[in-house]
């Protein structure tokens, strides 16, 4: 089985693409920091980067509520793929098509760009939206 979880920032703001095909897909990269031992010397964290693409509405999705420094929880297969660099070096990069993303960043975290929720409405009466009171001591618990 290859399923990975992972929870971490994101390093940029998303990018939302369309395939030739009409299909929408999501890309953006998820940093993840290392836990470091006690003694470690350095105080510098270290961390692991996943590109990660969403496909069709999970992307529409990511690209409309996640932006760069959310933090957000990513599920799916991982594979590694290689490729030359500009000087000439082999590299390797992890990527994970997620199947679920989690936004564990509140909405409104104080960051520029960042969603608001549109103000509530008026709650409906109980009996318009086919609801029945009950009063409270009439409950078994």
């Amino acid at each position: 089985m290859n399923k990975l979880t992972i929870i971490g920032n994101l390093t940029r703001d998303p990018e939302l693409r369309t395939t030739s095909a009409g299909i929408n897909v999501c890309d953006f990269t998820v940093a993840v920091n290392r836990r470091v031992r006690r003694d470690a010397q350095s105080s510098q964290p270290e961390a692991d980067f996943f590109r990660v693409s969403a496909w069709r509405q999970l992307g529409e999705n990511c690209a409309k509520f996640l932006a760069k420094g959310r933090k957000v929880c990513v599920v799916g297969p991982v594979s590694v793929r290689t490729y030359q660099s500009s000087d000439g070096t082999t590299r390797a990069s992890l990527e994970v098509t997620a199947e679920d993303v989690e936004f564990l960043s509140s909405r409104n975290d104080g960051e520029a760009g960042a969603y608001s929720a549109p103000a509530a409405a008026p709650a409906a009466e109980p009996q318009a939206a086919g609801f029945t009171a009950v009063e409270t001591d009439e409950l078994p618990f």
